[in-house]
C-alpha cells in the first residue's frame, strides 16, 4: 500500500463507517457498586475514613455520575461506612437527584453559605468526627485548601491516589473490552483517513473528517484529541498552531482518539504520502524497533520506567538523543489510559511503580527531527499474568502501515 495512490474521498469513506457503539455494553450499576466496595476495603486497610470525590473522572468512576467541575463545589463523600453523601449548590440539588445511579442524600448549600462548612457537617453526620480523609487528586487547589481549613485539626487530609488511582489503574475485563473496542474503532478511522489523502488536502479537512467519523462510529461525541500534521510540522509532538497542505513525499502524522461509554481511544499513525525515501525508512524503522522494545520490557513486577528505558535505548543507539534531547525522543514513552486520555501509570524514566495485571498504557516513542519530520507510532498495552498484550496491532511497515495485506 502506497498511501495516496488510488485514494478515496471523504463522503465515500464516511458512508462506510459503521456504528459499533453497542458492541460492548457500558459500565452497569453493579460494577459501580463493586468499585465502591473495593474502595471501602482499601480505606479500611489504609486507614482512611472517607474520600472526597470532586466533580471529576473519579466521581464518574465510582458513582456513574459525570458532572464536571466549575467554580462551585460539587461532588460526593464516599465514606468507609454509610451512604454516599452529595454536596452541591441548593439550586442544583434536584438535578443531581435525577442523575444518581446509587441512592444517597443530596445536601445543598445556598449561594451565601459555605460548602466547606457543609462538608464538615456531613462528615460528622456520617459519624466521622476525626481521622484521615482522602481529597480527590483532581480537585482544584481552592477546593482542597478550603476543605483543609474547614476541617481544622480534627482531620488529616491526604491525596485520593492510594484508593482512586490504585483501583482505576487496574482495569477489569469489562474495562479492557471497552478500551479494546474504542481503540479498534479509531484504527478503522485512521485507515479511512489515509484513503482520503490527496495532494493539496489541508490538515483541517482531515481533522473534520476524523471528527465526523468518530461521531458516526458511535463514540460519545466528536474527537477532542485530533492532531493532523504534514511534513516538517510532524516533528512537533503536540502539533503547531497553523494548518498545512499535503505535498508528495511528506510524512503524515495523525494522533486522535475519543471516548466510548466513557473509555478512551488514543492511536497515532505516521507514514509517508507516496514513496518513502531511505532516510524516512530509517527513521520509521527506528521508531518501530523502539516501540517493540518497550513492549518486550512490559510484564508484572517490572518498574514502569523500564519501558521508557528500553524504548529510549533503541533511539539513542540509532544516533539520536541522548536522553530527551532532539533530534530524538523528547517525551516519556507512554501514559496510562482509561476514562481519561492520560492517567496513571506513566511510563517515564525513574518511575519505580511496579506494573500490575490490568494496568494499561501507551507505548508511543516519537523520533522528532526539527526542520525535517517526526515519526510517532502509538498503540496501547494491558499487562497480563505473563507479560503484556496489545489492544491493537502495531504498524507493519512504512509501506503498509495498516497491514492491509492481512
Amino acid at each position: 500500500m502506497t498511501v495516496g495512490v488510488g485514494g478515496s474521498d471523504a463522503a465515500t469513506e464516511l458512508a462506510g463507517i459503521v456504528n459499533e457503539r453497542d458492541a460492548v455494553p457500558p459500565i452497569a450499576v453493579e460494577e459501580h457498586e463493586r468499585r465502591i466496595a473495593a474502595a471501602r476495603a482499601l480505606m479500611e486497610e489504609r486507614g482512611l475514613e472517607a474520600l472526597w470525590l470532586d466533580g471529576s473522572t473519579n466521581l464518574a468512576y465510582f458513582t456513574g455520575v459525570s458532572h464536571g467541575q466549575s467554580e462551585r463545589m460539587v461532588g460526593a463523600i464516599l465514606p468507609k461506612r454509610g451512604e454516599i453523601t452529595w454536596i452541591c449548590p441548593e439550586f442544583e440539588a434536584e438535578r443531581i437527584r435525577t442523575m444518581l445511579k446509587i441512592p444517597g442524600p443530596v445536601r445543598g448549600w445556598e449561594e451565601d453559605e459555605s460548602p466547606y462548612t457543609l462538608f464538615v457537617e456531613a462528615l460528622r453526620d456520617l459519624q466521622i468526627g476525626s481521622g484521615t480523609i482522602g481529597i480527590d487528586d483532581h480537585a482544584r487547589f481552592f477546593i482542597a485548601d478550603e476543605i483543609r481549613a474547614a476541617g481544622g485539626e480534627d482531620y488529616r487530609f491526604v491525596r485520593s491516589a492510594a484508593i482512586a488511582s490504585y483501583l482505576r489503574s487496574r482495569k477489569t475485563e469489562h474495562e479492557l473490552a471497552l478500551i479494546r473496542q474504542a481503540m479498534r474503532m479509531t484504527v478503522k478511522i485512521h485507515i479511512a483517513a489515509a484513503r482520503i489523502l490527496r495532494e493539496g488536502i489541508p490538515t483541517t479537512e482531515v481533522q473534520s473528517f476524523i471528527d465526523a467519523a468518530h461521531r458516526k462510529a458511535g463514540f460519545d461525541g466528536g474527537c477532542p484529541f485530533n492532531i493532523v500534521l504534514f511534513g516538517e510540522a510532524s516533528a512537533y509532538p503536540h502539533g503547531v498552531p497553523y494548518a498545512q497542505t499535503l505535498k508528495p513525499g511528506e510524512v503524515v502524522l495523525i494522533d486522535c482518539g475519543a471516548a466510548l461509554h466513557g473509555y478512551r481511544s488514543d492511536i497515532t499513525r505516521a507514514y509517508v504520502f507516496g514513496e518513502p525515501t531511505d532516510r524516512q525508512r530509517f527513521l520509521w524503522n527506528t521508531v518501530k524497533a523502539s516501540q517493540a522494545a518497550g513492549f518486550a520490557a512490559a510484564r508484572p513486577g517490572v518498574a514502569c520506567g523500564a519501558l521508557d528505558d528500553a524504548a529510549r535505548a533503541v533511539i539513542v543507539a540509532a544516533g539520536f538523543g541522548p536522553g530527551y534531547k532532539v533530534p530524538g525522543l523528547p517525551h516519556r514513552v507512554g501514559h496510562g489510559v482509561g476514562m481519561d486520555g492520560h492517567e496513571e501509570p506513566y511510563f517515564v524514566k525513574g518511575n519505580d511503580l511496579p506494573l500490575d495485571v490490568g494496568m494499561c498504557g501507551s507505548i508511543e516513542p516519537t523520533l522528532a527531527v526539527y526542520g525535517e519530520c517526526g515519526i510517532r507510532l502509538e498503540d496501547h498495552i494491558h499487562v497480563t499474568e505473563t507479560g503484556a498484550a496489545w489492544f491493537t496491532t502495531p504498524c507493519k511497515s512504512v509501506d503498509d502501515p495498516f497491514d492491509l495485506d492481512r
